[in-house]
């Protein structure tokens, strides 16, 4: 009887000095009240209790915390209703004031993210809520934070998940779009054919130019060659003469260009009378004496000037 009694007791002892005893996890701490008002905060790692005085009263989280903000309506500064939902992420700084500053500050804080986020949404038309996700997070955070300081919670960010106007709301706004790309691609295809035909047109330009150019120079070279030909057969021209002349001056010189006359001026009858039947000749065409020496004179009267 007396070993069941002292199982008994051992039982009792043992579960006595566990329930005083507290290991408490990494990032968390525990509230402790002592006959009903707070004791003192226990942090990570090993502690004990006074039985049937200390209790453990609360126990907050220290980690980062992502709260989901449930869906809600709000209406724009154009009157549309548009359905938003988001996150609020947040975390205990102080778990005394976690604790006894607020019933349930998760809780508080969603629904003063719902009501800032009402507030800042009816400060803008729809098509700006769209444009201004990041300044309607940036003002949710901020206000909600500064209310959840007397709480002991910091809120860290605050993000829209989504926002979802009416089916009316998103056909229009899915016809604008439209609109607007069309219009886009429009604009495109103008710009795009305006510079092709700049680009054809100044194509068209330098082809003409250097054709112009070419046709130019072609011009210049054939004036070059016309001139060149032209100086060409006038110095053979007068080197011939001066090698007449020369030949005439020489001894013999004047018989030789006798008898080169008189050659000539058969040669040239002979050729009149194979071209045609009929002749028209000089009264004196059989002296060729006297032609001969009306030539021989002329050179010598032009070697005499």
């Amino acid at each position: 009887m007396g070993i069941i009694i002292s199982i008994v007791i051992l039982a009792i002892v043992i579960a006595l000095f566990a329930s005083v005893i507290y290991i408490v996890p990494q990032k968390q701490a525990y509230i402790v009240e002592r006959l009903g008002r707070y004791n003192c905060t226990l942090s990570a790692g090993f502690h004990m209790l006074v039985p049937f005085i200390d209790a453990v009263r609360y126990k907050r989280n220290l980690k980062e915390v992502a709260l989901d903000v449930p869906p809600q309506q709000c209406v724009t500064r154009d009157n549309i209703i548009v359905e938003i939902d988001g996150i609020l992420y947040l975390k205990v700084t102080d778990p005394v004031k976690a604790s006894y500053g607020i019933e349930d500050y998760l809780f508080a804080c969603a629904q003063l993210a719902q009501t800032t986020l009402r507030s800042e949404v009816g400060k803008l038309e729809l098509d700006r809520t769209f444009e201004e996700r990041s300044a309607i997070n940036a003002a949710i955070c901020r206000e909600v934070d500064e209310a959840s300081d007397p709480w002991g919670v910091k809120i860290t960010r605050y993000e829209i998940k989504t926002i979802t106007p009416p089916a009316s709301v998103l056909d229009a706004m899915e016809k604008q779009m439209r609109a607007e790309r069309e219009k886009r691609a429009a604009i495109a295809e103008s710009e795009g054919e305006r510079q092709s035909r700049i680009n054809r047109a100044e194509g068209e330009k330098q082809a003409a130019i250097a054709q112009s150019e070419g046709e130019r120079a072609r011009r210049v070279n054939e004036a070059e060659g016309r001139a060149a030909e032209i100086r060409l057969v006038a110095e053979a021209t007068a080197s011939g003469i001066r090698t007449i002349a020369a030949a005439i001056s020489e001894k013999g010189g004047n018989d030789a260009m006798s008898l080169r006359l008189a050659e000539q001026y058969i040669g040239e009858f002979g050729k009149l009378a194979k071209a045609s039947n009929t002749m028209i000749l000089p009264a004196n065409a059989a002296d060729v004496a006297s032609v001969v020496k009306i030539a021989t004179a002329a050179i010598r009267q032009a070697e005499e000037k």
